[in-house]
């Protein structure tokens, strides 16, 4: 099922960016699409466009649209390039704004430190705001990736409510946290979905 879904998604991605002129960006994708036995509910995406589900998300997808949701951040986070921003901007904060092939050639090990964290745990408050920041655009990107692949957007509001549900209002506070409250994403979501909708085709 998930690489089904990955397999639609990534089509109609494709075709969309290369339909609005993004066909260098296109370029840059070889997508893959994996599910691993791990029970942690997670799912990432590296650049270049490989995305891993794991096991212990897929009781809350409950079905293709919700897989379709899940698919959609990812690829929004690989197309948005927000890895390597992310990267970008902490290398620049740790190591004074050197270019990241002058820091792997330089400093390899704190160049690597630094890609853990990036796609890891880690950094400091300035750059977790920046990377909620790309939490919020990679929903909305998603909602549309998902829209343009016949998904229905508005299973992105009732996937993340079921996620905000299995949590049982425990949260990490926001300002400590990669990504944003399950509330705060709800209304982000809700509101850009006349957009997304606009986008939908069943």
């Amino acid at each position: 099922r998930v690489k089904n879904v990955g397999s639609r998604m990534s089509q109609a991605v494709d075709h969309y960016l290369v339909s609005n002129g993004f066909k260098k960006i296109k370029k840059n994708f070889q997508w893959s699409f994996e599910l691993v036995n791990e029970s942690s509910v997670n799912a990432w995406c590296m650049p270049g466009g490989k995305i891993v589900f794991y096991t212990g998300i897929m009781p809350l997808v409950m079905n293709d649209a919700g897989i379709a949701v899940i698919m959609g951040h990812e690829m929004a986070h690989a197309v948005a390039r927000h890895g390597n921003e992310r990267m970008s901007q902490q290398i620049a904060l740790y190591m004074g704004g050197i270019s990241l092939a002058v820091a792997m050639n330089q400093k390899p090990e704190e160049t690597r430190n630094i890609f853990l964290s990036v796609y890891g745990i880690g950094g400091t408050l300035g750059a977790l705001a920046y990377s909620r920041k790309h939490e919020y655009e990679a929903d909305k990107i998603g909602m549309v990736f998902m829209a343009l692949t016949g998904y229905d957007p508005a299973e992105a509001i009732s996937f993340w409510e079921r996620m905000e549900a299995y949590s049982s209002g425990v949260h990490i506070p926001q300002f400590l946290s990669t990504h944003p409250t399950h509330t705060n994403r709800i209304k982000e979501m809700k509101e850009f979905l006349p957009k997304a909708q606009k986008y939908y085709k069943p």
